[in-house]
């Protein structure tokens, strides 16, 4: 245990986010999620029993997301749904995300299959214990300080 460490952020994701560079990205994925295909080849963790905001919670509180990029945070589109269409809970994991720094503008919509494509290029998977369906994020990290300048 450690003093100032969400619980949640087990050693092994905590060293998963920290052995991430800039621009890796991380999949957030719900329990549904076909990680092993997908993820063939990089780290897959899982959070049995942990829901998708709770998870967001604790993994934002220590991954800056980046922002050099339009859309740090990609989300899966629900199947069948408009454009702009968000479930409850794509809508709660995603104001975790703006109580973390992340503005208007920056979370697109994916949809399912281009989504899997950007699984392929992602550096790991967490596969959550979120049940509800279409609860997949993809976060892309940023960089903490400034450059030194003499």
């Amino acid at each position: 245990m450690l003093k100032g460490i969400d619980p949640l952020l087990s050693p092994e994701l905590l060293k998963l986010l920290a052995e991430m560079g800039h621009d890796d990205a991380v999949v957030l994925a719900d329990a549904n999620f076909t990680a092993m295909s997908l993820g063939a080849g990089k780290p897959v963790l899982r959070l049995p029993g942990i829901g998708m905001t709770r998870t967001m919670e604790a993994v934002a509180s220590v991954l800056p997301l980046a922002d050099d990029v339009a859309h740090p945070v990609a989300y899966m589109q629900v199947g069948g749904t408009e454009a702009g269409y968000r479930s409850a809970l794509q809508r709660e994991t995603l104001a975790v995300l703006a109580r973390h720094g992340l503005r208007d503008g920056q979370a697109e919509a994916v949809e399912r299959y281009a989504f899997y494509e950007r699984v392929k290029r992602a550096y790991a998977i967490v596969v959550t214990g979120e049940l509800e369906p279409w609860g997949n994020f993809l976060l892309r990290k940023g960089v903490l300080g400034h450059a030194l300048r003499p």
